[in-house]
């Protein structure tokens, strides 16, 4: 089973945990996690493109059985779920994961489920097209790695979704698909997690969404961010936009404001929904105190998991990036 993925050249979508990379094909893994919920901003529905591929899903999710315990999380709303879970699929488990982002990020589910341990390891796909890909593998015997992709933004004039390949050049979906006049931050992926890119690209392994919004860098306000406005978005109320009720709003690329010093406000944890303190464990990481970082859980946790964090985080810090660092420091010590 293994040996096919290694050849087809498809076992490399598969991380792991600890440490959230790709995973070594020696290690047994003590399960595998596979997340079929996306729920980050504008993500692409997954029900929508899993629909008349249900044969592939279910092959796939038979192959990763195979090798180890699976598990598998659905929103609560997803006919995905209503149509495999009468399957009772051997060796897999289906789970129900209800709320805001990031119940959907593969690492929460982990958290939740079976948490990961010093020495152990847990396989993890959190990109659920990737048990489509070993599917149509098992099912046909060819790669075929075409994936359903949402086009989307608010700079974007024609949402829609559009069946592309991975690695296909991005230059014919955007050609005309924004006002070529603006500025704007084209993402090869989704706002939170997502790489910068341009239009003449390609489209990215695990891109489910490529994202259009504006840059930002030609907004000329005065006072800059700190007028009070009852136009723009803020988290934490600093606008008075809060008081017209709830709207629609264009977000930009724009950290409006400069980064500072932590402060222990308690922002993180309203939007980790993991056992986990994750203001003290991204201090010990910040301070390389390795031994309260172990302590901390951060053998649980990978970057996207402090994406939303990162958004609402008043001290502007790069979360993802320190998580990342902090990581690959912790996996050095330990090789």
């Amino acid at each position: 089973m293994i040996n096919a993925l290694l050849e087809a050249g498809i076992f490399g979508y598969i991380n792991q945990l600890p440490y959230a990379v790709s995973t070594n094909p020696s290690v047994q893994p003590k399960a595998i996690f596979v997340s079929a919920l996306r729920d980050k901003p504008l993500a692409a529905d997954f029900d929508y493109e899993v629909a008349g591929q249900e044969a592939d899903f279910q092959t796939g999710l038979t192959a990763l059985s195979k090798i180890a315990k699976t598990y598998v999380g659905f929103g609560d709303n997803s006919a995905l779920n209503s149509k495999l879970s009468t399957l009772n699929l051997e060796n897999v488990e289906f789970n129900i994961f209800s709320g805001k982002c990031p119940a959907g990020n593969v690492g929460v589910q982990v958290n939740n489920i079976d948490p990961v341990n010093k020495g152990e390891v847990v396989w993890t796909i959190g990109d659920p097209t990737v048990v489509l890909f070993i599917g149509r593998l098992f099912n046909t015997g060819k790669v075929d790695l075409k994936r359903t992709v949402a086009l989307c933004g608010s700079e974007i004039k024609n949402p829609a979704y559009v069946d592309m390949l991975v690695g296909e050049e991005l230059s014919t979906l955007l050609s005309n698909s924004y006002d070529a006049g603006k500025s704007v931050r084209i993402i090869n992926g989704n706002v939170l997690t997502g790489k910068p890119t341009t239009k003449d690209s390609f489209l990215g392994a695990h891109s489910s969404e490529i994202t259009v919004i504006p840059e930002g860098n030609d907004a000329d306000e005065m006072l800059g961010w700190i007028l009070p406005r009852f136009k723009q978005f803020s988290v934490n109320r600093s606008y008075f936009s809060w008081l017209c009720g709830k709207k629609d709003y264009a977000l930009d690329a724009r950290i409006k404001g400069g980064e500072r010093h932590i402060i222990m406000s308690g922002e993180y944890d309203k939007v980790l929904p993991m056992d986990i303190y994750g203001e003290y464990l991204i201090k010990a990481i910040i301070s390389g105190d390795i031994d309260r970082q172990e302590a901390l859980g951060i053998y649980e946790v990978s970057p996207e998991d402090f994406a939303l964090a990162e958004f609402v985080d008043s001290s502007k810090l790069e979360l993802q990036r320190i998580v990342r660092e902090g990581l690959n420091i912790l996996r050095k010590e330990n090789a």
